[in-house]
């Protein structure tokens, strides 16, 4: 039995949830932490998602039905928190998705968090005008290295156009970075 079918196992004994759940937060919560913050920009915000993301998973996880590994499955809750939290906050504050864009720029650039160089900066410019399934197909391959099959079970989108959207991305990337 591998390592995240143990501790999905002592996730479920009553027992051993609260010890198995810290050691959950130990293996998962820096990789979740930077999946989230990719979409929700800012380091307070991405507390918040991961907060929420971990109360769902301790909720949840009796109904896990292991039909995809822990990882993938986590990553698909932290992906829905972060999508729930975008959607919420973003219909608060702007009109239109132009300014969203831009306001998430400027809040990362400035963050202090952020210490990218001038590429770094042109790269997420580049990023940020791609469409939103664009980007998060991007952001799962590139940064978080998940694997096509994963993203395909986060996404719910086929691995074919998966591979199509990344593979198109990467090339206006290379055609622009250096422009």
């Amino acid at each position: 039995m591998n390592k995240d079918a143990e501790l999905v196992k002592k996730l479920k004994d009553a027992t051993l949830k609260d010890s198995a759940f810290s050691e959950l937060l130990d293996a998962y919560q820096e990789r979740l932490y930077w999946h989230i913050r990719k979409l929700v920009t800012t380091h307070e915000n991405a507390d918040d998602v991961l907060q929420n993301t971990f109360i769902r998973i301790y909720k949840s996880i009796p109904n896990f039905e292991e039909k995809s590994s822990l990882h993938t499955w986590m990553y698909r809750i932290a992906y829905n928190e972060s999508i729930r939290f975008l959607e919420k906050n973003n219909k608060k504050r702007y009109a239109n998705i132009d300014e969203i864009s831009e306001s998430n720029l400027e809040v990362l650039f400035e963050d202090d968090y952020f210490d990218g160089d001038e590429i770094q900066r042109k790269l997420h410019k580049i990023i940020d005008g791609f469409t939103e399934k664009q980007k998060r197909v991007f952001h799962m391959k590139y940064f978080d290295d998940l694997s096509f099959r994963q993203i395909s079970e986060v996404l719910n989108i086929s691995e074919s156009t998966l591979k199509s959207t990344y593979y198109t991305t990467v090339k206006i990337i290379e055609e622009k970075i250096f422009l």
